[in-house]
């Protein structure tokens, strides 16, 4: 069980990650405003002090903590502390992600540091600091502060002796020789506030952030987040992520940097993240390299478990080359041109974000050559190895989002073949069949859309294509003439009531009680009956693909384990009056082999 401190940003970007994993949680908040919608977590609402705390902990079985209150709510963390100490428990601390201190700023450690030769000083470090503040008004300070515009803020401002004059709410900013702000990261607003008050030449004060107990495993932001947790509470999520080639090798190449300027080697190096957040990722040595063991978590990647190296030289200028076992691009369509090492964007961007010097980088992946062999490369062009990818840095299990992306960059590369027709298929059984059909294509214009024809179609309608042919087996085709553009598994499975009434409007009268699979429909169905079936079959799932292509022509075939297509029906008026013609002799002629 978790326990997690909100009532901030960082809490609820916390629920989202805890939520993925179906299992119960509890979230509290000192004063349960804060708006947000839990599906598997329990509010727990009310300040808790150390006795509360250690009897909530100790009767709810909570096993680890995730502090994601604000980085000033220093009893708080103290409190925690104490409490995860006594009772040795694990506390993760959900940091702010925070910009370098800029020198510009007039930096302070507490309130009582703010001086005493400003006219106004607008305050924006929130309500509870009002009695802080009060000092500066006998001083003749004019203070301004500016809160939010709830009732329960404004009656403890004015608890605290703030009068309406004083007080202003969140956005406005009127005029004031100076400001105070808090140093509240990149989430509490604080770029946006420095900004505003230089643009009205305001004097800018900051007070410092607290440190965090030491004892706290930190992190700032979703990834991290969701890592350190399956490391300290490995139980909770039910699989866990893994790292996507491109955090290996930019670890890699963090390491090797460090040894050849430093001589340093640490066993873990700080990788920051395309979306800023910054991870710890455990690393190792080679003779002249360091490497990374990839770990792919639950998700069934081919590359998991290999070494992704990284030597670096000193060098006139930045720059990254593929070694052995990392594939080159061998045609267009992809970020870089054709004999660049297939490195991919947002890999080479990281390394440039994380690796300040003018070094080269050679990335190599010893056993990669043999692995591409098992991967997509091969179809999109890339030859010699695999690549080096991961948009976000992270591989969530079993993730959709990969593989998805791995189809995207399929069918930008049929694009950029010139192709005008791209001809979608389930895998490499349909494939074969779908090709007779074509034998004037590149071998670029098949894609494999494994489960997400849904997907697959959209991205066929935002590339432009004007013509795409789905190829489709029965298994899948049932699923998806019920409107399930997700065929897998785990998402649907076969609907024989569904079945039933296609085999009904079909004029087919047979018993599918004992099937299990979906093709032994072939085997049930009398010759004559299949043309009809199929027709049938086609059109409903006609009906929930043409609307994802409206600025393209879909023609679809049903696919018999004989290598039998049955072609895409599309409603004439000849068909409507009752013609049992069929409405391209393309399709006829599908139909008849």
């Amino acid at each position: 069980m978790i326990l997690v401190f909100g009532g901030t940003t960082e809490g609820r970007q916390a629920t989202q990650v805890l939520e993925e994993a179906g299992n119960t949680y509890y979230y509290s908040t000192k004063t349960g405003e804060q708006q947000l919608t839990l599906h598997h977590g329990v509010r727990v609402d009310g300040a808790m002090d150390a006795e509360a705390m250690t009897t909530f902990v100790s009767e709810h079985d909570i096993r680890l903590i995730v502090d994601a209150a604000h980085p000033f709510a220093s009893q708080l963390h103290q409190t925690i502390a104490s409490v995860a100490s006594i009772l040795t428990i694990p506390v993760i601390r959900y940091e702010r992600i925070y910009p370098l201190r800029d020198p510009d700023i007039i930096w302070i450690d507490d309130y009582g540091q703010v001086p005493t030769d400003i006219n106004t000083l607008l305050a924006t470090t929130g309500v509870q600091s009002i009695s802080r503040l009060k000092w500066l008004e006998s001083r003749g300070v004019k203070v301004i502060y500016r809160i939010l515009n709830r009732e329960s803020s404004i009656a403890l401002a004015h608890q605290q002796g703030a009068s309406d004059e004083q007080l202003c709410f969140y956005p406005a900013t009127p005029d004031a020789d100076a400001i105070l702000l808090k140093e509240s990261g990149l989430s509490g607003g604080f770029v946006q506030k420095v900004t505003e008050a230089r643009q009205r030449g305001m004097k800018i004060y900051s007070i410092k952030r607290p440190e965090t107990p030491s004892t706290f495993h930190k992190v700032d932001g979703d990834h991290g987040l969701r890592r350190m947790v399956e490391k300290l509470l490995p139980e909770f999520f039910p699989l866990h992520s893994g790292l996507t080639t491109g955090t290996c090798a930019t670890a890699a190449a963090i390491a090797a940097t460090k040894r050849l300027l430093t001589g340093e080697t640490p066993n873990e190096v700080p990788v920051k993240l395309p979306n800023g957040e910054t991870i710890l990722v455990g690393v190792q040595y080679g003779e002249d390299d360091a490497f990374v063991i990839k770990e792919a978590g639950d998700d069934p990647d081919v590359t998991d478990g290999v070494e992704v190296r990284a030597k670096v030289e000193k060098a006139s200028q930045f720059e990254i080359c593929g070694g052995v076992g990392v594939g080159h691009f061998t045609l267009p369509g992809f970020d870089y041109p054709v004999g660049e090492a297939a490195i991919n964007k947002a890999p080479r961007q990281m390394m440039r974000e994380n690796i300040k010097e003018n070094v080269r980088i050679t990335i190599s992946v010893p056993q990669g050559e043999a692995i591409a062999r098992r991967t997509f490369n091969p179809r999109l062009g890339i030859s010699g190895g695999i690549s080096i990818i991961g948009v976000s840095g992270i591989v969530k299990p079993f993730s959709e989002e990969a593989f998805i992306e791995s189809i995207r960059k399929c069918m930008e590369v049929a694009k950029a073949s010139g192709t005008d027709r791209v001809v979608i298929n389930s895998g490499a059984k349909s494939e074969r069949f779908v090709k007779a059909m074509y034998p004037e294509l590149p071998q670029q214009a098949f894609v494999q859309y494994g489960n997400y024809i849904g997907d697959t179609l959209t991205m066929a309608n935002h590339l432009g294509f004007k013509h795409v042919t789905l190829g489709v087996m029965l298994g899948k085709a049932v699923k998806l003439a019920a409107g399930h553009l997700d065929t897998h598994s785990r998402k649907t499975v076969m609907d024989k009531v569904f079945i039933q009434q296609m085999l009904n409007e079909s004029g087919i009268n047979i018993d599918i009680n004992d099937m299990t699979l979906a093709r032994e429909l072939w085997e049930r169905i009398a010759e004559d009956g299949k043309k009809v079936f199929a027709r049938t079959v086609i059109r409903h799932c006609y009906e929930h693909c043409a609307p994802l292509l409206p600025n393209g022509e879909l023609l679809i075939f049903l696919i018999d384990d004989n290598g039998c297509l049955f072609s895409d029906f599309i409603p004439s008026p000849a068909e409507e009056d009752g013609d049992d013609d069929w409405s391209s002799n393309e399709s006829r002629n599908a139909v008849d082999r």
